[in-house]
């Protein structure tokens, strides 16, 4: 039997659905941090993809670097052995003039600083700066005996001083050439000992004595050294300027430093104009570039030590 439904509005209820507010901030949690992963994502796909104008920039700065470390490992074990070389010279400088050893210029160079020494216990301690101390007071007794020697020498009534300056004047360090050693020669190609130092100068330019003595050589010459002029400074000393275009001085007659002797010129074997610069004890040749630093500041002196060192060809 087929029953009728009414429908009777009068029978609906409806129901307010509450939502908890733990609910919506979850949800509300949710979706930053879905939105923070997406973004994450982005960047990283954006990031492998394409890349910023610093990143290139520190790119191609990496990529420069590793092209140049290792042209730069080589100038520094150049530098190196340069430097080396120098304090070699040095220690050479001061025992010619002063005829006594050179200091150390570290005398804490002997001493190994101990690793974790804030942690030893205080005797250690002790006696680590004890020891630290005899180390400096022997220093400082062989700087006493070093100065009382140098003072010895100096005062002495036979002393001599050195030829300690430059025959030109207004010389800088990039007019410095070949010094004392096995150079190659520019005429014969071939590496033959070279005497002097080169002093590249223009033609005309006035050579100078470089310490008080007497002339005691005049040589005109085309062959070798061309015009010579040479001047015994006492105790041993002797200087000698080589490739002269005219020769001033006139054999035999004593000279103060400073006196005009000659001007630069290419006389004699000589490829381009520049003073050939000498400097010998008694009969031993000694490197110039010892004897100028009377006349230089210090960084010239080491410009001009270097230039020395790294030419490798004569100019006659």
């Amino acid at each position: 039997m087929r029953q009728n439904y009414f429908f009777d509005k009068n029978d609906i209820k409806v129901k307010k659905k509450r939502t908890s507010v733990w609910t919506v901030l979850r949800k509300f949690l949710v979706f930053i941090l879905a939105s923070m992963s997406v973004a994450v994502v982005y960047y990283i796909i954006f990031a492998l993809i394409f890349s910023t104008g610093e990143e290139q920039k520190l790119k191609n700065e990496n990529r420069l670097y590793s092209q140049e470390y290792p042209e730069l490992a080589k100038k520094e074990a150049l530098l190196s052995d340069v430097i080396e070389g120098l304090q070699l010279k040095d220690d050479r400088i001061y025992e010619e003039i002063f005829k006594t050893a050179a200091p150390n210029v570290d005398p804490m160079e002997s001493i190994d600083f101990m690793p974790g020494f804030e942690t030893l216990p205080d005797m250690d301690l002790v006696k680590y700066t004890d020891r630290k101390l005899g180390v400096l007071d022997e220093a400082g007794v062989r700087v006493d005996e070093n100065f009382a020697a140098i003072m010895k020498a100096v005062t002495d009534s036979g002393f001599v001083m050195p030829p300690m300056h430059n025959p030109l004047q207004d010389f800088s360090f990039a007019q410095t050439g070949a010094s004392v050693g096995y150079k190659i020669n520019p005429f014969y190609k071939v590496e033959i000992q070279h005497n002097g130092l080169d002093m590249i100068a223009s033609s005309g330019v006035p050579v100078y004595a470089t310490a008080d003595g007497v002339i005691s050589k005049v040589t005109r010459s085309r062959k070798g050294l061309g015009n010579v002029v040479e001047i015994d400074h006492g105790n041993g000393y002797m200087t000698r300027y080589a490739h002269l275009s005219d020769v001033i001085a006139v054999k035999g007659r004593k000279v103060k430093r400073g006196a005009h002797i000659g001007n630069v010129g290419v006389s004699g074997s000589s490829f381009a104009p520049h003073l050939h610069y000498e400097v010998v004890r008694d009969t031993v040749v000694l490197d110039p570039v010892n004897h100028l630093f009377a006349t230089v500041t210090p960084e010239e002196y080491m410009n001009i030590l270097v230039m020395s060192v790294t030419t490798g060809q004569s100019m006659d």
